[in-house]
C-alpha cells in the first residue's frame, strides 16, 4: 500500500498497524485441550505425526488387486479370484496367478503391485477378465504418500480451521497443546445507546457496537469481560477503565475518542496511563487511540459504527492476533479491477464498502456502494468487502486496487 500521508498530526495506518504490533506481547501460557474443542485455537507447539498416512499401501479406487506379471501381454486375461479384500479389514498375501477383489482404501495384499479400476474388468465363473495393459504401481496409494511419520503436521501458530482438525484426527491427535485465551475487556461509551429491547426516549439510539464487536472478538476466541455501557462522564469512564486494566489482558472500547467535550476516554487515558497512538489518516476511523493503563493496553475504537469495525479489523485484529501467537496476523486482499473512476483525490486513505461481480473475461472488478455514510451499517451487511483507494489518488477504470474480503477481516 502507499504511505505518503501527509494530513498534519495524522498517523499513516502502515505506522500506526507496524506501531501497535511492536507493542504487542505474544502469548507464552499455554494448555491442553482435546481435539473437539480445538476449533479456532492457537497451536502453541508443533504436531508431528506419529505415523504414516495413509499406514498402510492401500487400494485408490474399487478394482482388482494384482500382480502386473500376471497379465497378458495382447490385454486380456482371465485371473480366478482368491479373496475379498473390504476398507477396515486385513487382507492376505496374493496368491500367484490370482486377482483379489478390493476397494476403495482397503490394504493392498502383499504380492500384489497394482489394482485395476473395476470398469476395465467383467467378473464370471468365480473369476475376472482383465481387459487392458496396465503399470505397476497404478491406483495405489503408497503407505505416508500423503504425510509420513516425523513430519511436522501444523505448525505452532495456526489458527485452526475445521480442514486443520480433520487433518490432526487422521494422525490420531487427540489432545492438543494451544495458547491460552487472551481477556478482552469490552466498553462501549455514550448516553445515547441503549440496548436492542429497550425503550427508545428522546435522543436515543440502540447500541450497535457492543453486539458487533463482542461477535468479532468471539470469532477470535478471546474471552469477553463484558462492561457494557458507560455514560459520558469522566468519573465512570476512569473506573471502568482502570477495573478493566486490573482485570484484562486487553481493553477494547467504542466511542468517546474523538474531541467532543463528552468525549472522555482520552481524559481517562492520560489520568490512568499513557496515550502511544491518536487518530490515524484513513477515512472511515480517524479518531482512534492507542494506550496502556498500566502494562494493559487499549485501543479505542470509534463511535461511528463502520468506522468501529473498519479500524477493529484493520488495526485491533492483527494486534489481538499477535498477543494469541498466532504467525498470520494481517488479512490478505485480493488486487481487482475498478469498476468505477474517481478524479477527486483526498488525503487520507479509504476503506469503501464495495461489491464485486467478475466480466466474461474472468476478471473481478469492485465497485464501492453509494451510501459510505460511516454512521449505518446497512451497506457493510450489501457489500462484499472493503476496498482501499490510496490517499491522494486518482482512479481510472481498470485499476489494480486492493480489496479485503468481509471473510477476511473477520475470522
Amino acid at each position: 500500500m502507499n504511505s505518503c500521508d501527509t494530513t498534519p498530526g495524522l498517523i499513516a495506518i502502515d505506522q500506526a498497524i507496524a506501531q501497535l504490533l511492536g507493542h504487542a506481547k505474544p502469548a507464552v501460557t499455554t494448555e491442553e485441550i482435546t481435539l473437539s474443542a480445538a476449533l479456532h485455537r492457537v497451536l502453541a507447539s508443533d504436531v508431528i505425526s506419529t505415523l504414516n498416512v495413509p499406514p498402510f499401501d492401500s487400494s485408490a479406487m474399487d478394482g482388482y488387486a494384482i500382480n502386473r506379471t500376471d497379465l497378458a501381454s495382447d490385454g486380456t486375461t482371465h485371473l480366478p479370484l482368491s479373496q475379498r479384500i473390504t476398507a477396515g479389514r486385513p487382507s492376505q498375501p496374493l496368491q500367484a496367478n490370482t486377482a483379489a477383489r478390493i476397494f476403495t482404501g482397503a490394504p493392498l495384499p502383499a504380492g500384489a503391485n497394482c489394482v485395476v479400476m473395476q470398469e476395465n474388468c467383467v467378473e464370471a465363473d468365480n473369476g475376472v477378465t482383465i481387459n487392458t495393459i496396465t503399470s505397476s504401481g497404478n491406483n495405489i496409494r503408497q503407505a505416508g504418500c500423503h504425510l509420513q511419520q516425523g513430519a511436522t503436521v501444523l505448525q505452532r501458530g495456526t489458527r485452526l480451521q475445521p480442514h486443520h482438525l480433520g487433518l490432526l484426527a487422521s494422525v490420531g491427535a487427540a489432545r492438543l497443546t494451544v495458547y491460552t485465551q487472551i481477556k478482552v475487556g469490552l466498553i462501549s461509551t455514550g448516553d445515547e445507546l441503549v440496548e436492542a429491547g429497550q425503550p427508545l426516549n428522546g435522543g436515543q439510539i440502540y447500541n450497535s457496537n457492543h453486539p458487533m464487536l463482542k461477535a468479532l472478538l468471539q470469532q477470535l476466541q478471546c474471552t469477553v469481560v463484558d462492561y457494557g455501557t458507560i455514560a459520558d462522564d469522566l468519573a465512570l469512564t476512569t473506573a471502568a477503565l482502570r477495573q478493566a486494566a486490573n482485570e484484562c489482558d486487553l481493553i477494547i472500547s467504542s466511542g468517546g475518542v474523538s474531541v467532543g467535550e463528552e468525549d472522555h476516554i482520552k481524559t481517562a487515558i492520560n489520568q490512568l496511563g499513557t496515550l502511544e497512538l491518536w487518530r490515524l489518516n484513513i477515512k472511515p476511523g480517524k479518531p482512534l487511540a492507542f494506550a496502556h493503563i498500566g502494562n494493559t493496553p487499549l485501543i479505542g475504537l470509534p463511535g461511528n459504527p463502520v468506522s468501529s469495525f473498519v479500524t477493529f479489523c484493520l488495526l485491533a485484529r492483527p494486534f489481538i492476533c499477535k498477543l494469541q501467537g498466532l504467525t498470520s496476523l494481517q488479512p490478505k486482499p485480493l488486487m481487482v479491477n475498478a469498476g468505477f473512476a474517481q478524479s477527486k483525490t483526498g488525503t487520507r486513505r479509504e476503506y469503501l464498502r464495495a461489491t464485486l461481480q467478475q466480466n466474461d473475461n474472468g476478471l473481478l472488478y469492485a465497485t464501492p456502494l453509494t451510501n459510505q455514510d460511516s454512521a449505518t451499517l446497512i451497506s457493510l451487511s450489501h457489500a462484499d468487502g472493503l476496498l482501499c483507494i490510496p490517499d491522494n489518488s486518482t482512479i481510472q477504470h481498470g485499476d489494480l486496487l486492493e480489496f479485503f474480503t468481509l471473510a477476511t477481516l473477520t475470522t
